[in-house]
């Protein structure tokens, strides 16, 4: 059976699949179609030190949980560590089942193929809180940052694709799938080859709906390619605006960006009829995307001029009138005042135009 086809059975039927090991698991997949919350978007709040008694910190997933619960958002992913024992983890797996809300996790990959140790374990916890889904990424830091010269670049693919490989037996025996996020590192084309190559029913991808303007990439290229291997979702809407070396980008509330967010929804939808769609609105100032200078291209070496003139063209045609948001300036507590703000005016977009209800 060809991975696609696969998918399309499988996550219209049951939120797990039949692997002895996990059978006994209940299942944490809600009987909704609401829009989720990744723990980024509370950048601020997570773990705050902040004393607020308005927006009081969000210590660990069960605060996480309660509050979406509040806010009336579907479920949550977040943060998977060694700090989860399995007490916890099972408190996560009754307390999302008593309020009808999902659970993703969120983990990091092993630093190499021989230590997957820390990683089994964690794949471990996420499984007893009822996960069948966890995000990752492959790199920590953005492409055009971290990478120097094509040939770095190569060593971390061929290094991520290891990676994957020497995971998926742990993946396969606990019953979790692995989504790889677009974090600013693959384009999409590049992602959609590697998901290929696998050929994994372990394997797929979280897509991030903004993140791959940083790399030139066109947001509705990027869905359409990854959308096959779509297991979770990191919904957002994006403005820009230019400077001297590039543009600048910067997450916005829903529906005052440029993306075509109804049309990605539909796009996930077709091909994972089950896939979550989990906001991750981040409340920060603008990243500065360098893309017009010598540094940028180090790792592009054959990337059409087309890719560039187009992303600007983009930001060209839709101008910020008042400018991009910033936070640097605000304090504290208008920092909390504003994140939770932004959250709730996207939750309400995704009801009111995406059907999220």
């Amino acid at each position: 059976m060809q991975r696609r086809e696969f998918i399309r059975q499988t996550a219209a039927g049951a939120a797990m699949l039949s692997v002895p090991a996990v059978t006994a698991m209940p299942a944490t997949a809600p009987k909704t179609t609401k829009m989720g919350i990744v723990v980024h978007s509370y950048a601020s709040r997570w773990q705050s030190k902040t004393e607020s008694g308005t927006y009081p910190s969000l210590r660990n997933a069960l605060d996480l949980l309660d509050h979406c619960h509040k806010l009336g958002a579907g479920g949550i992913q977040t943060i998977v560590d060694d700090s989860w024992t399995s007490d916890f983890s099972r408190q996560v797996r009754n307390r999302s089942m008593t309020l009808n809300l999902y659970v993703e996790g969120s983990v990091a990959m092993p630093k190499t193929t021989q230590d997957t140790a820390d990683f089994a374990r964690r794949i471990g916890r996420a499984r007893e809180a009822g996960v069948t889904v966890v995000r990752t990424v492959c790199s920590t830091g953005r492409r055009y940052e971290s990478y120097h010269s094509d040939e770095a670049f190569r060593a971390f693919k061929k290094n991520a694709v290891a990676l994957m490989q020497a995971v998926e037996p742990i993946l396969k025996k606990q019953g979790v799938r692995l989504a790889i996020e677009n974090h600013k590192d693959w384009r999409a084309d590049e992602l959609a080859s590697v998901m290929k190559q696998l050929a994994s029913e372990w394997v797929g991808v979280t897509i991030d709906f903004g993140n791959n303007f940083a790399l030139l990439d066109d947001p509705m290229n990027l869905v359409q390619s990854l959308a096959p291997y779509v297991l979770s979702t990191h919904v957002k809407d994006m403005a820009m605006d230019e400077y001297a070396d590039g543009f600048r980008l910067s997450e916005v509330p829903m529906g005052e960006g440029v993306l075509d967010l109804p049309a990605m929804v539909a796009l996930c939808k077709k091909y994972n009829p089950a896939v979550t769609f989990s906001l991750e609105m981040i409340t920060r100032d603008p990243l500065l995307i360098p893309c017009l200078t010598a540094n940028y291209w180090q790792t592009f070496p054959t990337l059409p001029a087309t890719n560039l003139a187009e992303t600007l063209r983009t930001v060209r045609q839709h101008p910020q009138p008042k400018g991009l948001p910033t936070v640097s300036q605000l304090t504290p507590d208008e920092r909390l005042a504003a994140e939770d703000q932004n959250i709730r005016q996207c939750l309400a977009y995704s009801r009111e135009k995406l059907g999220m209800v």
